[in-house]
């Protein structure tokens, strides 16, 4: 074989992959068409092929019900390539706008340190700050909350000072999940006495979080006081408690 003639079949199986990937990723298709394209990804098994086989978490399809099947069987299908899969998902990550469906899928494919450890490079990449659409941050924020090591905290706290309301909701919601008091007791506290935060719903969920952990508010008792939601209030030793569930 020439080396002409090796550059065509080159150009060829790239054009036959983007053909794949076009044909999975299309809306208008029929969704019979849809699994056909993708069931060549699968069975090609490239890290290209497999990340175009992902751009599928990314496309809506109108049919909800079959949407969510297919989306279903990309899933099971890169859960099942083990760590081969890994770098796809990985630049899948870090691409996409939109990521819930590959942290799903990013323990079926990775070791636990593997996990956190892409996890914190793809939250680098979105540093607490203004960004037009924040759902990406919200997404990592949430799966660190479901993560046990005791470095998730740390990553959480900043995303305290974000630009949107939303991101800061969920910083503080994985925070107290986390549980880390040495970590997440005193940023809470900052933004909660803060005069610059406007959110009832982000005091109303520390609150709530204090409560439920027993946290104390030491050093910050006369701000806590002037900025607790209606339904808390402060015991003698500074413990929040909530009204509505004593009663």
């Amino acid at each position: 074989m020439g080396l002409m003639d090796l550059f065509s079949k080159e150009k060829r199986e790239e054009r036959a992959l983007a053909n794949l990937i076009r044909r999975a990723t299309h809306k208008y298709l029929q969704s019979p068409e849809r699994y056909k394209a993708m069931e060549g990804l699968a069975n090609d098994g490239s890290e290209a092929a497999l990340y175009g086989l992902l751009c599928r978490f990314g496309m809506v399809y109108d049919k909800s019900i079959e949407d969510e099947q297919e989306k279903e069987w990309v899933f099971d299908t890169v859960a099942a390539k083990g760590p081969k899969a890994l770098p796809a998902v990985k630049r899948y990550l870090r691409s996409a706008d939109s990521v819930s469906w590959p942290l799903r899928l990013l323990p079926k494919v990775a070791s636990k340190e593997e996990e956190f450890a892409i996890v914190e490079q793809v939250l680098a990449e979105h540093e607490p700050g203004y960004e037009r659409d924040p759902t990406k941050k919200i997404q990592l924020l949430r799966h660190l909350s479901q993560q046990k090591d005791p470095r998730a905290p740390s990553l959480v706290a900043p995303y305290l000072g974000d630009m949107d309301e939303g991101v800061r909701f969920a910083a503080a919601e994985s925070l107290l999940r986390l549980k880390n008091e040495e970590v997440a007791r005193e940023a809470l506290l900052q933004i909660f006495v803060s005069d610059t935060e406007e959110s009832l719903r982000l005091r109303i969920r520390i609150a709530e979080g204090f409560a439920d952990l027993g946290w104390l508010v030491h050093g910050h008792r006369g701000g806590v006081e002037k900025k607790l939601p209606e339904g808390f209030q402060l015991d003698r030793e500074g413990h929040i408690l909530d009204r509505k569930r004593s009663e």
